[in-house]
């Protein structure tokens, strides 16, 4: 991307009328990015050490080659040592720790035998099915330990001792805080620490669950870490895994999957929502049975645009940290079956959710770290199948675009959007929009977010006055900006509102 682009979009009303639009040519099925798989036909699950059970469930799935990441760690995973695996999103590293585990666990079946940490709720869910499925011949138990769930039903699953765990951190240490003699004991012959997404783990949002965890865990167990990017964060592997891991990376140089077609929209700042509410009809009309993951910057956001769409007659659903557990399960249960052909998400969903099908992985923003947009459009393209991500690139966003070339490997392509049509849908589309935001301020929206920092500060040990005082000068900075932001929409209706009017004039003239 060049930064002379810039200049083509700078207000709506320099649109060039003789401009035609490739109308969103977005090939889901381009035989010109098709390529051959770099592992051999002949390579068996058998042949990495497999239990023959485990290879005909396996079969069973219609798995039948294993991927690289899979060939490369299952051999020393089952020979006992710490693993570090890297690759892109959707190569199949789910497998590539379950399946030894269950080998493992189906030779000696007693009590807990793995922890799986991941870093969101939606991730542990989906994990859990998946041991689920490849666990049914050997009876396994699972335990699901998350956010948003009762906390007394959990204590009692873990009593059971599942063979398997797979919980957040912060559940997890809140478990074995509260009750640390019983819950404790559950864990002291575990012989698998797995974490899924190891770099956000170890990224030190976590540290102190993290730390509370691996108090109650023995020092005599294997540890394998996950990742689809290679981060700082992970020089803090010491922490978790006190014998030197095998480190296998995915050396490809592209950082995302072939079959990932990717472009970019450029756009003007003002009324980049247009342009999204544009692209995601066309697109829909066109795909109606295709699936669209909208990633979003803030909760806030996500939340604005979802009841925007649904102001503008669309069905869509939301999934961020700001809504319940149970609309969150309810809005990815609708999408994977094809209910809801739209979801709007934040990065909740960026980390290592399957969700089959998904041809459009739009970015509404331009993520400040090039790693951040190599999980989000790792949503697309899984497992062979191919797909698209577009990229809505304001005059802002330029370098940031340059980042992310540089770390994929690629340039992106320009999707060409006929800005005449889309001028059409600016004065709608921001008015929908400016009733989101009052909408969400009458709410109260962020309220939760706000009594979790309470209690955070609280167990932090901090004066309950001086609590009270911070949050209250968030909520009163919060208002302001609310009010900012609708006095600039406001700003950009009446703008757009008098040009049509003074349209209107000319052409009675």
């Amino acid at each position: 991307m060049e930064k002379e682009e810039v200049a083509e979009k700078s207000f709506c009303a320099d649109f060039d009328d003789e401009e035609e639009s490739e109308e969103l040519e977005i090939n889901l099925a381009s035989s010109s990015l098709a390529k051959k798989g770099n592992i051999s036909k002949e390579t068996t699950f058998s042949e990495l050490g497999l239990s023959k059970w485990l290879c005909n469930q396996v079969r069973h799935l219609a798995m039948n080659t294993p991927t690289p990441v899979q060939v490369n760690c299952i051999p020393h995973i089952l020979a006992g040592s710490d693993v570090l695996g890297c690759a892109k999103t959707g190569t199949g590293k789910t497998l590539a720790f379950g399946l030894p585990i269950l080998h493992e666990l189906a030779i000696d079946p007693y009590g807990i035998c793995a922890l799986v940490l991941t870093p969101t709720r939606e991730l542990a869910i989906q994990i859990g099915d998946q041991f689920a499925a490849l666990g049914t011949p050997i009876g396994l138990k699972i335990g699901i330990v998350v956010g948003g769930k009762d906390r007394v039903a959990q204590g009692n699953d873990l009593a059971r001792r599942p063979h398997i765990v797979v919980a957040t951190p912060g559940r997890l240490a809140d478990h074995l805080e509260s009750d640390s003699e019983n819950t404790g004991k559950l864990f002291k012959k575990l012989r698998f620490l797995v974490l899924d997404e190891a770099d956000r783990l170890l990224d030190g949002q976590y540290s102190i669950e993290l730390k509370t965890i691996l108090n109650f865990l023995p020092k005599q167990r294997q540890t394998l870490l996950f990742s689809a990017t290679i981060t700082s964060a992970l020089s803090q592997l010491h922490q978790v895994s006190v014998k030197k891991p095998y480190f296998f990376e995915d050396k490809s140089e592209i950082a995302t999957v072939d079959k990932l077609e990717q472009k970019y929209v450029l756009c003007p700042c003002a009324v980049k929502d247009a342009y999204l509410v544009y692209v995601v009809k066309n697109f829909h009309e066109k795909h109606p049975d295709s699936l669209i993951l909208i990633f979003s910057h803030t909760c806030r956001e996500c939340q604005a645009l979802a009841i925007m769409f649904h102001g503008l007659g669309f069905q869509v659903g939301s999934l961020h940290s700001q809504i319940s557990q149970q609309e969150r399960t309810s809005s990815l249960t609708k999408f994977r079956s094809g209910r809801i052909k739209i979801l709007i998400c934040t990065d909740v969903a960026s980390r290592g959710l399957d969700i089959p099908h998904v041809d459009l992985v739009i970015n509404h923003n331009v993520p400040q770290n090039p790693k951040t947009y190599i999980h989000r459009v790792g949503r697309s393209a899984r497992a062979g199948r191919f797909g698209c991500a577009l990229l809505f690139v304001t005059q802002y966003d330029i370098f940031l675009v340059q980042e992310i070339e540089k770390v994929i490997g690629k340039k992106l392509d320009k999707l060409i959007v006929n800005d005449k049509k889309v001028t059409q849908y600016v004065t709608q589309v921001l008015v929908t929009k400016r009733e989101a935001e009052i909408k969400l301020d009458q709410q109260n929206f962020g309220e939760r977010k706000i009594i979790n920092k309470r209690k955070e500060m609280l167990i932090a040990g901090l004066d309950p006055d001086e609590v009270e005082k911070t949050l209250k000068m968030q909520r009163e900075q919060r208002k302001q900006t609310g009010k900012k932001r609708r006095k600039q929409l406001k700003k950009i209706i009446d703008k757009e509102k008098l040009k049509k009017e003074r349209k209107k004039i000319k052409s009675t003239r």
